[in-house]
């Protein structure tokens, strides 16, 4: 059974239609890169399955149950959650403490209430660990390489145990070896059964760890292809108009 299927959905803004009857499935333990052209809808699609915005048409459906959001809280309470390009980090807070954010772990008695920094180092370390990362529970996030930083909100998800993990960019504006760093994080996550959707613009990113692709362009899905039966040229064709559909 898929852990998320989209069926036929469309969003309207005003008169824009963003997206047009995008139907989709993900299984557990599945990569699905997104690709497509600015204003393909790929974002708006993902807005959706995250809560932030409400289909105008269409369903989503959880572990085969129908599932319906009218905010971000709704999809994180059914196991979806999403990383956004900007990571909403706070430099000048540990890693720890930033994977702990608005989730802090307290100790005392009635309302004398202490942040339990010990807990928290030990949890987040638990994280970094299960991601294979080498972020440190105690480092500041400021003095973190761009991979580090993406284990630190990628461990943030984990907290709660999602079943589907949307990243928005995650390799985009950083160093080759810090590229080489996150996907080794997403395949690290699809070793552990997680759903994930890559929306990425870097091609030889999405081939070395998607299992399958699709295309969205101008509000309509024109691909969805297992990996190994496609090629970035194709994709490409796909992503400008000069292949309609494969």
């Amino acid at each position: 059974m898929a852990v998320l299927q989209l069926n036929g959905i469309s969003k309207n803004f005003g008169a824009i239609q963003a997206l047009d009857g995008v139907s989709l499935e993900l299984a557990s333990g599945e990569i699905l890169g997104l690709m497509g052209d600015n204003g393909a809808g790929k974002s708006t699609l993902v807005k959706i399955i995250a809560g932030n915005y409400k289909p105008s048409r269409g369903t989503i459906t959880i572990d085969g149950a129908e599932a319906e959001f009218h905010r971000p809280i709704d999809a994180r309470n059914k196991g979806v959650e999403i990383v956004y390009q900007d990571l909403a980090l706070c430099d000048n807070l540990s890693a720890a403490v930033n994977v702990f954010l608005g989730r802090e772990l307290t100790t005392g008695f009635g309302p004398l209430q202490v942040m339990n920094y010990a807990a928290m180092n030990a949890r987040a370390g638990e994280l970094f660990k299960e991601l294979k990362s080498e972020t440190r529970p105690r480092d500041l996030v400021r003095a973190m390489s761009g991979g580090q930083r993406q284990a630190v909100a990628i461990a943030r998800t984990r907290l709660a145990r999602a079943k589907i993990l949307l990243m928005d960019e995650p390799t985009a504006a950083i160093s080759v070896r810090q590229v080489a760093e996150v996907l080794n994080l997403i395949r690290e996550l699809k070793s552990q059964n997680l759903a994930v959707i890559l929306i990425s613009h870097r091609m030889p990113d999405v081939f070395a760890v998607a299992d399958r692709i699709a295309v969205l362009r101008r509000g309509r899905k024109v691909a969805d292809k297992p990996t190994a039966s496609t090629s970035p040229q194709e994709i490409t064709g796909l992503i400008t108009g000069a292949i309609e559909t494969a």
